[in-house]
């Protein structure tokens, strides 16, 4: 039964070029974009982000974060990369243990907020621009070559 006040997540499509939000649920068409968005401006094939997005997704499920101890040395890679774009990141719990040792529990979880920024190519919160606004965009490739 809903609660007085609480909101369902309802979205619609106005244009077929508007990506659609990310709501509560990350779906592997949101991270394949984000993943695309975020490589650089020749960016990945189409085809490489989307084995990557289901690649990464199928770790998550529908969990919003999952354990470190669960990733081959390899699919860490790809994780320490996709937290190098912005799309994931860590966090660290710690606990003592009967004996009084520390242990230390590591995290990842998807940065939603950023993700929502690399499919929409709205501005980051820290001023840069994401997406096709970028300023040597403009400026043609035989500039760089010295005679």
């Amino acid at each position: 039964m809903r609660k007085s006040g609480e909101n369902f997540n309802i979205v619609t499509k106005l244009k077929k070029s508007e990506p659609e939000p990310v709501g509560a649920t990350l779906t592997v068409e949101h991270l394949t974009k984000a993943i695309k968005n975020s490589i650089d401006k020749q960016g990945m094939p189409e085809e490489e982000a989307r084995a990557m997005a289901q690649h990464v997704m199928n770790f998550f499920g529908y969990s919003e974060r999952i354990i470190d101890n669960v990733l081959e040395p390899e699919d860490r890679d790809a994780f320490y990369m996709l937290e190098d774009a912005g799309i994931l990141m860590t966090e660290r719990e710690e606990t003592t243990l009967y004996d009084g040792r520390e242990w230390r529990i590591h995290y990842w979880m998807f940065r939603k907020e950023r993700i929502q920024e690399l499919i929409t190519g709205r501005k980051t919160a820290e001023g840069g621009i994401v997406g096709s606004d970028n300023v040597y965009d403009e400026i043609p490739d035989d500039i760089w070559n010295r005679e």
